[in-house]
């Protein structure tokens, strides 16, 4: 009811209010007898480009710079080979008169060994508490690629940790196996995966 008040009331005073500023605009910008002066004539500026006749001074030709001569070039040598000549040194081994197989020293074979790593991730919603270390332990296989298969989970103190470290596994790379120069499976590789939660 106070709003229906105040809009019958306010519309006709903002309507004087209005009409005052318009009449009090009207006179401040109303127009004025201003007596008009007579004609006169425009005046006229008139702008040409005068061209003066100059003497240059001390004139000189022009010359080009003398160029000194160019370096003799460097003298020519004649490609060696600066390789170091090493010559073999041979020796027979040494008789003790016993029937032994020296070998040659080197043996290709090879366990398995890692190259790439990753860690575990993505981990954070099964931490409970903000300081301690949880374990998972894994045994898996190394195919003659290098890759990570048949990975299985041999025991752990959070079950909800298993399958993060599992997918970490199932991402690293070895070195494969070589046995008599061929790459061979490695079966039963065993690790354990530390989770190590709270200040470093």
């Amino acid at each position: 009811m106070g709003g229906l008040i105040r809009t019958v009331i306010g519309v006709p005073v903002a309507g004087v209010v209005v009409l005052g500023l318009f009449l009090l605009m009207w006179a401040q910008i109303r127009p004025k007898d201003v007596p008009l002066e007579e004609d006169k004539e425009p005046i006229k500026i008139t702008i040409t480009n005068q061209i003066e006749d100059s003497e240059l001074v001390n004139q000189r030709r022009f010359e080009r710079p003398k160029l000194d001569a160019p370096p003799p070039p460097p003298p020519a040598i004649e490609r060696q080979n600066f390789e170091p000549q090493v010559d073999g040194v041979r020796a027979a081994a040494p008789d003790f008169g016993a029937d032994v197989d020296i070998g040659s020293g080197f043996n290709p074979d090879r366990d398995a060994q890692p190259l790439v790593r990753v860690n575990p991730t993505g981990f954070e919603r099964c931490i409970d508490s903000d300081v301690g270390e949880e374990r998972v332990r894994l045994r898996f296989d190394v195919d003659p690629n290098g890759n990570v298969v048949n990975v299985q989970v041999l025991d752990s103190t959070d079950r909800c940790y298993d399958r993060y470290a599992v997918r970490a596994a199932q991402r690293w790379k070895y070195q494969p196996k070589v046995l008599k120069g061929e790459q061979v499976p490695r079966r039963g590789v065993e690790t354990t995966i530390v989770f190590s939660i709270g200040a470093e």
